[in-house]
């Protein structure tokens, strides 16, 4: 796992920061997973090479998961690592097939007309690994299907509001533009950083649509599966702390400085989770408000 640990290492992602509370064969095997995430996430964003060879690559990670998948030996290192904890956990195609169509999505649209159209974008890109991730972790309920598709949303939503003028200096805006138009908000306020009290009632209603994410996915999660879901609830944690602090900052994140969490506190957020999960702790930090 040496090129899957470095990556994951090197990104210094709120989700690598959850695996610190994992056995060292799921973390192991997380690392392999978000390895791949990275790689594939990293080939649609690349704005310096063509759409048309980023789609190529694309299709060539496909076909390279594929194999692996098949018990087949792939060409690209990252899946060499990966293979055997695909293996191992049987993780299926089909939740690769889904990621990397979001991937491919990027490459191709600017704008969602619906919050229909984002969510279905945010499950191929988040709520696919969450479902990825919980068959690492293990579970004995398959309620946690559900969990794994509320919290990736739920997170995604996040990030979305998080990253609204990066994703705007790349042309692409991921609020539905029904919501845009719902609060009086154009395309050039958000593509230039306008930042506006009509703004502001927009970024706060889609993050009353990632409450109600948050607030399924903990009401989900059965209670015989919290210990095995100990990441992922440091991941439900720490993204809805970000959400707050947003929320406090009026979604204004368009300043010179971008909103996000200092490591200080991600570290004090993986304490707690540690101490709440020695302890039986089992009950969410997170959902409620």
């Amino acid at each position: 796992m040496q090129h899957s640990r470095a990556l994951t290492q090197k990104s210094a992602s709120n989700l690598a920061l959850a695996f610190i509370l994992l056995p060292r064969e799921k973390r192991d095997a997380m690392s392999a997973l978000y390895a791949f995430c990275r790689a594939v996430d990293d080939v649609a964003d690349e704005d310096s090479i063509s759409t048309e060879k980023r789609r190529e690559q694309l299709v060539s990670w496909r076909e390279d998961i594929r194999l692996a998948c098949e018990n087949n030996t792939p060409h690209f290192i990252l899946n060499q690592e990966f293979a055997s904890v695909i293996q191992q956990f049987k993780l299926p195609f089909a939740l690769f097939e889904e990621l990397i169509r979001g991937c491919e999505t990027d490459l191709e649209k600017m704008r969602y007309e619906n919050y229909e159209e984002l969510e279905l974008y945010c499950y191929r890109v988040a709520s696919a690994v969450g479902l990825l991730s919980i068959e690492i972790f293990g579970y004995q309920n398959p309620a946690c299907h559900d969990y794994a598709i509320y919290l990736g949303k739920a997170l995604q939503l996040t990030n979305i509001l998080r990253d609204v003028k990066n994703d705007a200096a790349r042309g692409r805006i991921y609020l539905p533009s029904s919501e845009l138009k719902k609060f009086n908000v154009s395309e050039a306020e958000i593509l230039e950083s306008k930042y506006s009290d009509n703004y502001f009632q927009l970024a706060a209603s889609v993050a009353d649509r990632a409450k109600h994410f948050y607030s399924l996915a903990q009401k989900t999660l059965p209670l015989e599966d919290r210990k095995a879901m100990v990441a992922a609830e440091l991941m439900g944690s720490v993204y809805w702390q970000l959400l707050l602090k947003l929320e406090r900052g009026r979604f204004n994140v368009f300043g010179a400085q971008p909103l996000k969490l200092s490591k200080p506190h991600k570290l004090v957020l993986i304490l707690q989770s540690w101490l709440r999960f020695a302890i039986g702790l089992n009950s969410p930090n997170y959902g409620t408000w």
